[in-house]
């Protein structure tokens, strides 16, 4: 079972290895450009950070979960920097 390290440090590989900023990587998975990103917009970041696909739906969940800080269950600009500062720079 993947661990909440190993998720995090996939998505890090994704967003350094893929996107020149943190933000640009944001703005690619909002498909949409409503400025927020909604649980299947989370789902593709996830796969594209080669997240398996029994794992994305929860990890989509859980990350809805303890970020959405607005109660809006989708995941801004703010909320997706919180999110990703958990994530330990090498």
């Amino acid at each position: 079972m993947a661990t909440k390290d190993m998720i995090l440090d996939k998505i890090q590989i994704l967003i350094t290895n893929k996107f020149e900023t943190p933000e640009e990587a944001y703005n690619f998975f909002d498909e949409d450009g409503d400025g927020k990103l909604k649980k299947s917009e989370i789902v593709e970041l996830l796969k594209k950070a080669e997240i398996s696909g029994f794992l994305r739906g929860i990890v989509s969940s859980k990350l809805i979960e303890g970020y959405d800080k607005s109660g809006d269950e989708l995941i801004d600009w703010e909320e997706f920097k919180a999110a990703i500062s958990k994530i330990k720079t090498t």
